[in-house]
């Protein structure tokens, strides 16, 4: 937006410095939402939490297209983000414990594809906003307030976890829930299930730290982390400034408009991944994400270092990047960090996970103008090319196959391991 005025964001350390301090205050709200919501959730219940995320998007929107000077605008992006990091959080975590397992993987990654949507619907609508003259930032961020009520709404007539509701005792409720899902006589295998696996399990927070459950949080952590510091967040964030400021001093309406043909493919791989998750695999949809993405870096760093910058071949490559990232990281790590935890510790581990998620998150996006003023373009994309490969050494080694496991039969093959 500070492009968008004739302002060189990139000329400037402090141009640079209050950018990133703009852009991270959402998502130091995200890490701090993060941290409160997995706790929350186990306590009072998934859609509770969701009703009042709404609530603080809504505030935050409100907030965010009328403030008198930073500040004001920073609180309220902060509190935009204690909302995402509620609303990312508990969403997933929600989906996996009321889906199916044949398709957890599908219905888990329609979160996935609801945030690539609402990128795409954000860019699109910045775009068409843009002519609007020098208040036209704000009418972008006041436009957030229309998802917001909508979100308020569709929570009004969705059930609360069944998972949760028989952690609570409310044995009646959760049956009516998987009835409507499985039928009466699958409802109740399932209810037969989930309580008996309840009552093995530890409601303390240090199990997390016993061998049965290290490794998994281990995975979801490291997960969580590399899908962050491979620089998706950069192009996402900082797309139109790459585009204005590094790519042949393009124009602001350019780069919203590029914004918007990468939100595209964003959509498109999203899509090919809600497809094939459950039929091809968690593993080999990572494997084959993360090392699309670090060839992609790699090839775009070579781009960036070649003067001058051509404008096609890097679009091209960012939106190979971006596809990539959508098939498999972006939507296989939230997937797995649904699954890998017991129901009675479910929220507070992907609590822990979520907050590492953002907290690599910020530290990527306070960085990276940073970065390039450092090692220019090419360099800060080669170091997240680098994280690319760690990235498929780790999946490789490490990570496991949950395809068409039930919940219970994930928890159960940490004790195996264990054993």
């Amino acid at each position: 937006l500070t492009a968008r005025a004739g302002e060189s964001l990139l000329s400037t350390d402090y141009r640079t410095s209050s950018t990133e301090v703009a852009v991270s205050s959402l998502l130091a709200g995200c890490v701090m939402g993060a941290s409160v919501a997995g706790s929350l959730s186990d306590r009072l219940g998934r859609k509770r939490i969701l009703f009042l995320a709404a609530v603080v998007f809504l505030l935050s929107a409100i907030g965010a297209a009328l403030p008198r000077n930073l500040l004001e605008f920073t609180i309220a992006r902060f509190l935009g983000g204690l909302a995402i990091g509620v609303a990312s959080m508990v969403s997933p975590l929600y989906i996996a414990e009321i889906a199916p397992a044949h398709i957890r993987g599908r219905l888990v990654s329609l979160n996935q594809l609801a945030i690539v949507l609402g990128i795409l619907c954000a860019f699109v609508v910045n775009w068409l906003l843009s002519d609007l003259g020098a208040a036209s930032w704000r009418w972008m961020f006041a436009s957030a307030a229309l998802p917001s009520v909508l979100f308020l709404f569709a929570l009004t007539i969705v059930p609360e976890s069944p998972r949760w509701l028989l952690k609570a005792g409310r044995d009646e409720q959760a049956l009516g829930v998987l009835t409507k899902l499985a039928g009466r006589e699958g409802a109740r295998r399932q209810v037969d299930e989930i309580k008996e696996t309840i009552a093995e399990e530890d409601v303390s927070l240090s199990e997390l730290l016993r061998p049965r459950l290290r490794r998994p949080l281990i995975i979801a952590v490291s997960l969580a982390v590399l899908s962050q510091v491979t620089g998706i967040n950069t192009i996402l964030y900082y797309g139109s400034l790459i585009f204005t400021e590094e790519v042949g001093q393009q124009s602001a309406e350019v780069a919203l408009l590029a914004n918007v043909t990468i939100g595209f493919a964003n959509l498109f791989g999203t899509i090919i991944a809600l497809v094939i998750i459950d039929r091809l695999g968690r593993k080999p949809l990572l494997l084959i994400s993360s090392g699309g993405m670090g060839l992609s870096l790699a090839l775009l760093a070579t781009a960036f270092h070649l003067q001058p910058a051509a404008s096609g071949p890097i679009l091209t490559l960012i939106l190979a990047y971006v596809a990539c990232f959508a098939v498999g990281m972006g939507p296989g790590t939230w997937v797995l960090m649904s699954e890998l935890f017991p129901t009675r510790i479910r929220g507070r581990a992907m609590s822990i996970a979520t907050i590492s998620l953002w907290s690599a998150c910020l530290l990527v996006s306070l960085t990276f103008l940073s970065l390039i003023n450092l090692l220019h373009a090419s360099g800060a994309f080669g170091v997240y090319a680098v994280m690319c490969l760690v990235t498929v050494v780790f999946v490789w080694r490490w990570t496991p196959e949950t395809k068409g496991k039930t919940l219970e039969e994930i928890e159960k093959s940490w004790q195996v391991t264990r054993g």
